[in-house]
């Protein structure tokens, strides 16, 4: 009796419990609770944006002009520096050389210049008037020579062919001393105009070239744009500093004298937006956290939209006008890099603007 009753009461249990299991699937989910109620807006008719919090000058992803290995790191993150503070410093001891051999060069260059303008030295004078002295006694033996040649009586006894000599003779010793004394004249008369020009030209090339290194010398150290506060450090000695935009700033840096907050209008409500317009700020989180917003302008080009998580790549498929806020800087507890709710005050959607 028990066999046969067996079977059905199990085949009857598993059907009451397969009629449970569809009744417990099929009731509703229960709505999850958020970790923090919602901030309200304090306007009967508003625009809602997230808004991420700024530095008043914007986040400043410094760079480094040069693709080098970082030599020294000046700061680190929370410091605040001046305008013109070195923030790090680039390994470069090949410029270090290269600026000794445009050193030399300079040098070499302003010497030669120098040369040019302080002649004729007056150790050198003394010496060309002597040659113009002693081509002037050959001239005047030469001379002597060939009228004893003319004057002699007996023609038998000079050939023609010795007297020619005698002139040819007297003529080169005149030539000589014509040379000399164009010696004498050019020395005294110092350095010849285009050759200081040149001697000018190529000192101001050199000293080009040694300030050229110099001002390479002066990028290896990357320094604060601004006055304001190290954000964000993402280089340390030793590591190799690519030139131009990277992914992750080197450093980033900013004015934090005052906060500002971007905030992503939606293009199908930008038509309502006037800068005029009261604005109030809540810290996720803490809906009971606000400041008034003071309008600090518009960036007035409609962009895509992109996702507040930090990637510039992350989109999504609206676009957006940016309207960029300002508040004191001691009004809420956040930070750089925070999002906020923000309600802009507008005319109700069945008003035009």
């Amino acid at each position: 009796m028990i066999r046969i009753l067996a079977v059905p009461l199990v085949a009857l249990a598993g059907a009451g419990y397969a009629a449970w299991t569809v009744a417990q699937g099929s009731q509703p989910a229960p709505v999850a609770q958020p970790v923090a109620p919602p901030a309200r807006a304090p306007f009967p008719a508003y625009i809602a944006g997230a808004g991420l919090v700024e530095a008043q000058d914007e986040n400043v992803a410094v760079a480094s002009p040069l693709s080098r290995v970082v030599e020294e790191v000046h700061v680190k993150v929370g410091d605040e520096v001046a305008r013109g503070a070195p923030l790090f410093r680039l390994e470069g001891r090949d410029l270090a050389a290269e600026r000794e051999v445009r050193r030399a060069a300079v040098l070499a260059a302003r010497s030669r210049l120098d040369r040019l303008l302080a002649s004729p030295r007056a150790e050198e004078i003394p010496p060309a008037e002597a040659r113009v002295k002693e081509a002037e006694a050959a001239l005047a033996d030469a001379r002597r020579q060939v009228e004893l040649w003319e004057k002699v009586a007996d023609a038998r006894a000079v050939t023609a062919e010795d007297l020619a000599r005698k002139r040819y003779a007297a003529e080169a010793a005149e030539a000589r001393l014509a040379e000399a004394r164009a010696a004498l004249a050019l020395l005294r008369a110092g350095a010849w105009k285009p050759d200081v020009d040149i001697a000018r030209a190529e000192l101001a090339a050199a000293e080009a070239q040694a300030k050229a290194v110099e001002t390479e010398l002066d990028r290896l150290t990357v320094r604060a744009p601004s006055d304001g506060t190290i954000l964000k450090l993402n280089v340390r000695a030793g590591e190799f500093a690519p030139a131009g935009a990277v992914a992750s700033p080197l450093v980033l840096f900013g004015a934090l004298r005052r906060f500002h907050v971007r905030v992503d209008v939606d293009e199908n409500d930008a038509w309502r937006f006037q800068p005029s317009a009261r604005a109030v700020a809540f810290v996720r989180g803490n809906r009971e956290l606000r400041a008034d917003l003071s309008f600090a302008r518009l960036e007035p080009y409609v962009l895509p939209k992109r996702s507040l998580t930090g990637e510039s790549t992350e989109r999504v498929d609206t676009r957006v006008l940016q309207v960029i806020y300002g508040f004191d800087r001691n009004a809420l507890p956040v930070f750089v890099g925070q999002q906020m709710d923000v309600f802009i005050e507008a005319k109700p959607l069945g008003e035009r603007k």
